[in-house]
């Protein structure tokens, strides 16, 4: 484990818990990569690099036309020297010119890991977790220094990137391009992963053999999105969720990104993620530096399943933070879809007194509690109590909550401002918006320049002012629009292409500010349900709202594809009301809830309107996942069959120990002459026994796995579904 570095041959070896990443200096200076995979004892060169001639790719060595950088590996490819694919990166300098030519300088290894200047990024509790290695790379012309970061993580397969650049010369330059992370593979016999995606409909797994030429995922909304996330990875031809190799790149960052894949003409593929480079330009004064965010790296040989349990055990140990990161989530009801805008104190408490019988055990009032917020028309941005519905305050309301044995949480939309608003009327410059051009309106609502500093501050000083009030336990963070009219009024014309990577800055130091002076309350992150389910958010907030779409079929498949990277505890996922208000779907509250305890559980409905039959599952739902949520929360997830692979969806959750597991079972639809179904169940102890809860049964883990669990022939009808509970005979 650890960071070696062969001074006679030039390489770093970079090793995990079972992978290894190698690179070498060679000739005059040009990092190359040598190899990403399998854990290896040590790398002699067996398949090293290989230098020949290739027509039209020009050299760099006068007198030796095998080397040249177009089919040279390298770790931070540059533009203008005989490299014709994509570069990291892309550097002006004050001639206008766009050349730039870094060579290895010098390198440092030492243990543990930095932190990352105003950005998120993964951290180690102790040096000892991990080893970092920076590699300093020069360009002498311009007087640019480029720190490769790199950090390997000694329990994990996990390796983390990023670059900081250092202008050390007298002129001012110009980044134009700033990728995190790129490596170039040997061949390009992989299949592309992505999890695209829109509003209500996030996360969806799209798979797809690589081809020639440029493949990428990208957002220059302003946000991750709805649309994409900032996610790739690369499969072997034959993986599957239990074998084969699988390469996963997953950027910590919550604005523009971009992840390109380029398979070349000599078929070598090349992937690079990072900021996206439309439409930005950041002045590097003299003297001045600039962090990109962090690439989280994950191999596997053991198949997409391992890589998605590793990402899932790495974020909970090393990017989640706070007292709840290894704290069970409360489970809770969110007045929402109960009643929308138009609610009273006395509505919210009786929801609130229902909870708290059937075993709720936090109320959230979301969205109309403050100015004139009666629609979504006005007062976002006067973060000030509405009276008119809550005459008595929301501390007495927060009181009276508590009282029911229940705590209290709250709704934001820090980010925005509603043109009604005495926010908008006193300082109509502190939107995000480009003088003398329409201000395009999304939700009757505009963006906050959190690039300026002063609009951070005062919206600090005013979530600050309410959550210092009242006994808040839990606050929603929503974010409901995405930027269009992309400038400040804040800043000269030159620094206007640099404005939506500060305005994400801001964010997250607004939030850092928010979260280190409220510790103990759990924050969730939310924009329109999940636009901005990313690594960067939830270095700051440890959980997210997974979609606004809350039916529960729907979810199967948004709750599926967000698994492949992102833990369980980290997927806010509640029960609402049949019809569903977003598709209209009818289904039953039986599998409703299944899919909601597959998650953190809440409820999202009118309790007060629920029959009693209807009550009596709400209250089973609730006394089980007590006894689960620990497993469903801190346990390894297994995706056992996929809804976009047909009719039916599994998956399950076992403990550390393996000595518990529950499983989830879902039939979409029915259909004629059904065959038998059964489901293999995984991650069980082979040699060990399992009692069947609520039954005198017991299985082998053995059986379990290979012969598999029967479905009941009784699950008749559309939307059913089953779960099995596990527990080891001692």
């Amino acid at each position: 484990m650890g960071i070696s570095y062969d001074e006679a041959q030039r390489v770093f070896h970079l090793r995990g818990k079972d992978v290894s990443y190698v690179l070498g200096v060679v000739r005059d200076g040009y990092l190359a990569h040598l190899y990403y995979g399998k854990g290896l004892r040590e790398f002699a060169g067996s398949n090293g690099l290989t230098f020949i001639k290739r027509d039209f790719s020009p050299s760099v060595s006068i007198g030796d036309e095998t080397f040249s950088l177009d089919s040279l590996p390298q770790e931070y490819p540059q533009y203008g020297n005989t490299d014709f694919r994509k570069p990291a990166y892309q550097v002006k300098g004050m001639d206008g010119t766009t050349i730039s030519d870094l060579r290895y300088e010098s390198h440092r290894i030492f243990a543990g890991k930095m932190k990352l200047d105003g950005l998120p990024a993964s951290y180690v509790e102790q040096d000892s977790d991990a080893n970092t290695l920076e590699i300093t790379m020069a360009d002498a012309v311009l007087g640019l220094r480029v720190i490769l970061q790199y950090t390997v993580f000694g329990a994990d397969n996990v390796i983390t990137r990023s670059a900081r650049f250092v202008n050390d010369g007298q002129d001012s330059l110009q980044i134009l391009k700033a990728a995190s992370a790129c490596i170039d593979f040997k061949d390009s016999n992989y299949d592309l992963l992505t999890l695209p995606g829109a509003w209500g409909n996030e996360r969806q797994v799209e798979r797809a053999a690589l081809r020639h030429g440029m493949q990428s995922v990208d957002s220059v909304r302003g946000a991750s999105s709805h649309q994409q996330n900032p996610f790739v990875a690369l499969l072997e031809k034959q993986t599957t969720e239990e074998s084969g190799e699988a390469y996963g790149f997953n950027l910590v960052y919550s604005g523009n990104f971009e992840a390109s894949v380029e398979v070349d003409q000599f078929a070598t593929t090349r992937v690079i993620l990072g900021i996206h480079s439309f439409n930005f330009d950041w002045k590097l004064e003299s003297g001045a530096t600039f962090q990109t965010p962090e690439v989280v790296m994950v191999y596997s040989d053991a198949g997409l399943g391992e890589m998605s349990r590793q990402y899932h055990r790495f974020y909970q140990k090393h990017l989640l933070r706070g007292v709840y990161r290894d704290k069970t989530r409360p489970i809770l009801v969110n007045n929402w879809e109960a009643t929308y805008f138009d609610f009273t104190e006395e509505k919210l408490l009786d929801i609130a007194k229902v909870g708290s019988k059937l075993g709720m055990e936090l109320l959230v009032l979301d969205d109309g509690w403050f100015g004139k917020r009666n629609s979504d028309k006005s007062s976002l941005g006067d973060w000030f109590v509405n009276d008119e519905k809550l005459p008595n305050g929301l501390r007495n309301l927060a009181k009276n909550v508590n009282d029911l044995g229940m705590k209290f949480g709250l709704w934001f939309e820090p980010e925005m401002v509603s043109v009604d608003s005495d926010l908008y009327r006193a300082h109509p410059d502190w939107c995000i918006h480009v003088p003398k051009r329409a201000k395009s309106e999304s939700r009757n609502q505009l963006v906050l320049d959190f690039s300026r500093e002063d609009v951070c501050t005062e919206i600090t000083r005013r979530m600050a002012a309410i959550l210092e009030e009242v006994p808040i336990s839990y606050v929603k963070w929503d974010m409901n629009r995405h930027l269009s009219e992309v400038g400040s009024a804040h800043f000269t014309s030159e620094r206007q292409q640099e404005i939506a990577h500060r305005h994400i800055l801001g964010v997250y130091g607004v939030m850092d500010a928010i979260t280190t002076q409220f510790p103990d309350i759990l924050f969730e992150s939310c924009s329109g349900g999940g636009g901005r389910f990313d690594p960067g958010m939830l270095y700051y907030m440890p959980q997210t709202w997974t979609s606004d779409n809350t039916d529960a079929v729907s979810r199967l498949k948004i709750q599926y594809g967000t698994s492949l990277v992102y833990p369980i505890i980290a997927m806010g996922s509640h029960v609402s009301s049949a019809p569903n208000h977003q598709v209209g779907r009818f289904t039953s509250l039986e599998m409703r809830g299944n899919v909601a305890m597959s998650g953190n559980l809440g409820y999202e409905l009118d309790l007060t309107t629920l029959t009693e039959a209807e009550q009596e599952i709400v209250r089973h739902q609730i006394e089980m996942y007590k006894e689960i949520r620990e497993l469903i929360q801190f346990g390894d997830f297994y995706r056992l069959k996929s809804p976009f692979e047909g009719n039916e969806t599994a998956w399950m959750f076992v403990d550390e120990a393996k000595t518990e597991s529950c499983v989830f079972y879902f039939q979409v639809l029915a259909t004629p002459a059904r065959p038998l179904q059964f489901v293999k169940l995984a991650g069980l102890n082979a040699a060990a026994q399992y009692k069947l809860r609520g039954t005198e049964q017991v299985f082998g883990g053995d059986e379990l796995m290979y012969a598999g669990m029967k479905v009941p022939t009784t699950l008749i009808g559309d939307f059913q579904t089953v779960s099995w509970h596990f527990q080891i005979k001692k």
